[in-house]
């Protein structure tokens, strides 16, 4: 690992210990503000820019930039953020996904967790909605069960639960974003899809071409070869 980015997980490990004691204003996740560009996240983090993941380049750039705890020592404080994932909206993050790591949050019922992200947020909002079926929206459906939510014109945040293993454990998620700037990433999104599926046929056809001509272009290269080296 080089020193940069131990320094920046060793910096990103303070952020996310100490800032929920203080309070924050509102449309942000501990330090991290929503419309913030790549770059200043991925400097916050620790991550590189370029390791952000693109996924649609059309009508609008979408991306995902990802980070993970590093592993620090069994005896040692951990965080309970086990990753984040930055969602971006031509260079503007529009929504974290943040996910609680098990062993952190063992024992704690739905009240311990909602208390604790209040402190940062205030009361909880009403009434608590699963989100809505639509483009983007497929963090929201696999996340479980949403047990409260906050927020205002500007953003919303989410806390969800989910059940799984043999022993039914449960997980947390927050999954928290700008309102204006998501309306505007599931509208993009949306397009892509329609324009991928425009293109496909379009896009086949020039990768069977690119193949074939590929194709005989390594024949050609290997009939001169074997012709100028072939002894009878």
């Amino acid at each position: 690992m080089s020193r940069a980015r131990a320094l920046g997980i060793c910096a990103l490990g303070l952020v996310l210990c100490t800032s929920a004691l203080h309070g924050q204003p509102a449309a942000q996740y501990r330090d991290f503000q929503l419309g913030s560009d790549l770059a200043t996240i991925a400097a916050s983090t620790g991550v590189q820019a370029s390791d952000a993941k693109t996924i649609h380049s059309r009508p609008a750039m979408l991306q995902e930039l990802q980070w993970r705890r590093a592993y620090v020592g069994a005896n040692a404080a951990v965080d309970p953020v086990e990753q984040i994932t930055f969602s971006f909206y031509n260079d503007q993050l529009f929504r974290l996904i943040i996910d609680y790591g098990h062993d952190q949050t063992e024992g704690m019922t739905d009240a311990d967790i909602v208390e604790a992200i209040s402190k940062m947020y205030g009361a909880t909002a009403t009434p608590t909605l699963r989100s809505t079926r639509a483009p983007l929206a497929a963090a929201e459906e696999e996340s479980g069960t949403p047990i409260a939510r906050w927020g205002d014109t500007e953003y919303t945040a989410v806390l969800y639960k989910s059940s799984a293993g043999m022993y039914g454990s449960s997980s947390f998620r927050m999954i928290v974003s700008s309102i204006r700037l998501t309306a505007l990433a599931r509208k993009a999104n949306a397009q892509a899809v329609r324009l991928d599926e425009r293109d496909a046929p379009q896009i086949e056809r020039a990768r069977e071409k690119k193949e074939a001509d590929d194709a005989l272009a390594a024949k050609a290269k290997a009939r001169l070869t074997n012709k100028a080296a072939f002894k009878p």
